[in-house]
């Protein structure tokens, strides 16, 4: 349950870059498919992959404008072909999460009881019925026990355990959750998550103490893969030379 030492990681890159990094490996080897991210990082991540090892991605903002490269609106995407992709597999999304379980249950909806909530989120959205007919994964800008949760207060989007129970695995896969912390899969018992990576700078120990449940830990944890000096150049000076990642990401 130990890392490599932290002074072999290059100092030179940011707690943000190697969260882009992570974000960005989720669509590798995906082909064409729709990519929508939500959040910054996700978005930088997604641009990214596309300009290196996922040419074939389809950019969007999230909702229902294509994107190019430089994150400008390129055309439209009507309502009715969105819903097509959508169910037939073809999108592979980065949402956000309030709360997250060890199963990949997610809430975005509410804190606290259904019946009285103590705050009021988005809703459910389209939570669900993206979990069930395509690829899912989340960003968390901030791990914290508040967030990785033993049980979220409210299903919006449904986990592994979930998804078995109700007989609705076909098109279900949450490829991995990363955080500010580390980067996440669901290959533990049960479908349940396991720790995959940290980023250089943070311990096993420091996520463990900042998660609300105990995830899988197998062997020796590696760290989030370096950039090469190609994809750092991209991030810096192509596709956020503004750096607004590091308004995210802050450590």
């Amino acid at each position: 349950m130990t890392t490599t030492d932290t002074t072999t990681a290059p100092r030179t890159v940011s707690r943000a870059e190697y969260c882009v990094i992570a974000c960005a490996e989720a669509w590798r080897d995906n082909g064409e498919v729709l990519a929508s991210p939500m959040g910054l990082i996700p978005s930088f991540g997604a641009r990214l992959a596309k300009r290196t090892f996922s040419p074939d991605l389809l950019l969007t903002d999230g909702e229902a404008t294509l994107v190019g490269l430089d994150g400008t609106a390129e055309g439209w995407l009507p309502y009715r072909r969105h819903l097509t992709m959508v169910t037939g597999g073809r999108r592979h999304v980065m949402m956000g999460a309030s709360q997250i379980d060890r199963f990949g249950n997610q809430n975005i909806s509410c804190i606290g009881d259904w019946e009285r909530p103590a705050r009021q989120l988005l809703g459910v959205r389209g939570a669900p019925v993206n979990t069930l007919n395509n690829p899912v994964s989340y960003w968390v800008p901030k791990h914290s026990k508040r967030v990785f949760v033993e049980r979220v207060d409210m299903v919006s989007g449904v986990g592994y355990d979930r998804a078995e129970a109700a007989g609705v695995t076909r098109f279900h896969r949450l490829p991995r959750v990363v955080s500010d912390l580390g980067v996440f899969d669901f290959t533990g018992p049960g479908h349940s998550m396991r720790l995959a990576s940290v980023h250089p700078g943070v311990t096993v120990e420091d996520v463990l103490a900042a998660t609300g449940f105990e995830p899988a830990v197998t062997g020796e944890v590696p760290f989030t893969r370096e950039p090469t000096a190609e994809e750092l150049r991209l991030i810096r000076e192509v596709i956020d030379p503004e750096g607004l990642r590091e308004s995210e990401v802050r450590v």
